[in-house]
């Protein structure tokens, strides 16, 4: 149980970190942010693992799982562009 509280608490901050390195308009609230920390070191863990820079086993560093979720922002950036406006 600890183990679920402590990643959210990190995913929160990388979260933050990650929207406040790329400023812009992007999803908000902190589930949301939360939920952007989580999963960008979930990508980032995976990327490494796939690159081999993490051995099975070995999750992403902070500064890595910061990386992940930026990429999501880019990612969630680029897609929303390209959805027609609802107007």
């Amino acid at each position: 149980m600890f183990s679920l509280i402590g990643a959210l608490i990190i995913g929160l901050i990388v979260g933050a970190i990650a929207k406040l390195l790329m400023p812009g308009k992007d999803p908000g609230g902190i589930w949301i942010t939360m939920a952007l920390g989580v999963a960008g070191s979930l990508i980032a863990t995976y990327l490494g693992r796939a690159l081999g820079w993490y051995a099975t086993g070995q999750s992403a560093g902070f500064i890595m799982s910061i990386l992940g979720a930026m990429l999501l922002l880019l990612l969630y950036r680029f897609f929303i562009r390209r959805l027609p406006s609802r107007a």
